[in-house]
């Protein structure tokens, strides 16, 4: 039990910066309260006891703000990070080394007693401030879940989920995007995060843009093999784009115009 609570302390240390001490945290952080009074009221409910659970549930939650079922189950090394406001369903997974934020709900979307109706998160899942998760799904390991966001369906290993409802980012093409962004003079992602219209065409014109760049990359390479090689048959890339398919229409329809 004493190794458990130390595990607790130190993954605490470990995240928050404002952590100062092992006993600041001990007995101010209300995070690490909610997951001790857990443990006792999940142990209740497991062996039979559920009004004994269920109450010290309810007193956990008069005392900290966070509302955990003892049905839940919660892994190790996991930080609820001021986390006011915070529900956990019964049928909830919570892997080890996950970090909650405020106002995080891990509920259910189905009324069938004895299903599987709340979230399963995998290891070192984070959920940011206010983030949504709705479902009997499974949100993969070191994945993470933005801010405010919504999601009903399940999140691969890795990934993140933003917005309302959630998509997955693909982040191989989001950090080419950010580069190509970052020449142009401001960030992709500084005008909003979320899948408003407006950042969707801003998105698509910077795609365009460095496909652009590509293309005429391919161009003056061509036009090299032609003044090295003036009698070579065909000297265009295979990958060269030969026909216009900018968007121009779509793009407007995006921004309201």
């Amino acid at each position: 039990m004493f190794s458990r609570l130390r595990s607790d302390i130190e993954c605490i240390l470990e995240r928050d910066p404002a952590a100062r001490s092992r006993w600041e945290v001990l007995t101010c952080y209300p995070g690490l309260h909610a997951v001790i009074l857990h443990r006792r009221a999940h142990w209740c409910w497991s062996h039979g006891f559920k009004w004994a659970g269920r109450f010290i549930s309810n007193f956990s939650r008069f005392l900290t703000g966070i509302e955990i079922h003892p049905g839940a189950k919660i892994g190790e090394r996991v930080f609820f990070d001021h986390a006011m406001g915070v529900v956990v369903g019964e049928t909830a997974e919570i892997g080890d080394g996950c970090t909650i934020y405020q106002g995080v709900t891990l509920g259910g979307t189905s009324l069938y007693k004895g299903a599987k109706r709340h979230p399963t998160l995998g290891r070192d899942v984070v959920v940011g401030a206010g983030a949504q998760v709705l479902g009997g799904f499974e949100v993969g390991d070191g994945a993470k879940v933005g801010s405010n966001a919504v999601v009903t369906k399940p999140v691969p290993a890795g990934a993140t989920a933003v917005g309302n409802p959630a998509r997955i980012i693909q982040a191989n093409r989001d950090v080419k995007r950010e580069e190509a962004a970052s020449k142009m003079g401001f960030s992709a992602y500084g005008v909003t995060q979320n899948d408003d219209p407006l950042s969707q065409a801003m998105r698509g014109l910077i795609d365009n843009a460095g496909s652009q760049e590509h293309q005429i990359a391919l161009l003056w390479k061509a036009i090299e093999t032609l003044q090295t090689n003036r009698s070579a048959t065909d000297c265009v890339p295979c990958d060269a784009a030969l026909l216009e398919n900018f968007e121009a229409d779509k793009l407007n329809q995006l921004v309201g115009k």
